[in-house]
């Protein structure tokens, strides 16, 4: 018997699912929703935001880059997850200026460090980038995203560990759910 997740396997050459929601989430509810990667208001950040995002996690401890692009999308909310694209060269140019010290093995095996005088420029920042990313945002936006994400988990949940009847009575409370919400986009408040 095939696991549901074979076909997302599959389809991603192996790689497994991308991003937080189930199987068909987008095709459900179209491909801007949720989370948004790097596009829209106060969503894509600039080369200064992914290196002072950079200074300020290695300043709490060494991190891989993978590491990095996790801590700020975990630390905004979800609204802001820099790709390796714009991070990894970022550490390259801040070990060029003699800012990080690289450790252990290469690509996303190697761990960086501030040196002193990247220390320093770290602590002359006032507030993490990532906090100034979920500022641009609205408060009402950010607690949506957020029951939106517990309500995914709750339905990933279900989906592998529910019974048959289980998994119905979910289904049935989310179709009610989506209805309701539409009718609330069709109401005058």
């Amino acid at each position: 018997m095939h696991h549901p997740h074979d076909f997302e396997m599959r389809r991603h050459g192996g790689r497994g699912r991308r991003g937080p929601f189930p199987p068909g989430f987008e095709r459900e509810f179209g491909r801007g929703f949720g989370p948004r990667r790097g596009r829209g208001r106060g969503h894509r950040r600039g080369r200064g935001d992914v290196q002072a995002a950079v200074l300020a996690l290695l300043a709490e401890r060494p991190m891989h880059g993978y590491e990095i692009i996790q801590e700020i999308n975990e630390r905004s909310g979800g609204f802001w997850r820099p790709s390796p694209g714009s991070v990894y060269p970022t550490l390259q140019m801040l070990a060029d200026r003699g800012l990080l010290s690289q450790e252990g093995g290469t690509g996303s095996k190697r761990q960086y460090a501030l040196t002193e005088e990247g220390r320093a420029q770290a602590e002359q920042q006032e507030t993490p980038p990532w906090e100034q990313a979920t500022d641009e945002v609205g408060e009402q936006e950010v607690e949506l995203h957020t029951a939106l994400h517990q309500l995914v988990s709750a339905v990933a949940q279900v989906s592998e560990a529910a019974t048959e009847t289980q998994k119905a009575r979910a289904i049935e409370t989310l179709n009610e759910t989506r209805r309701a919400i539409y009718a609330i986009l069709g109401s005058s408040e």
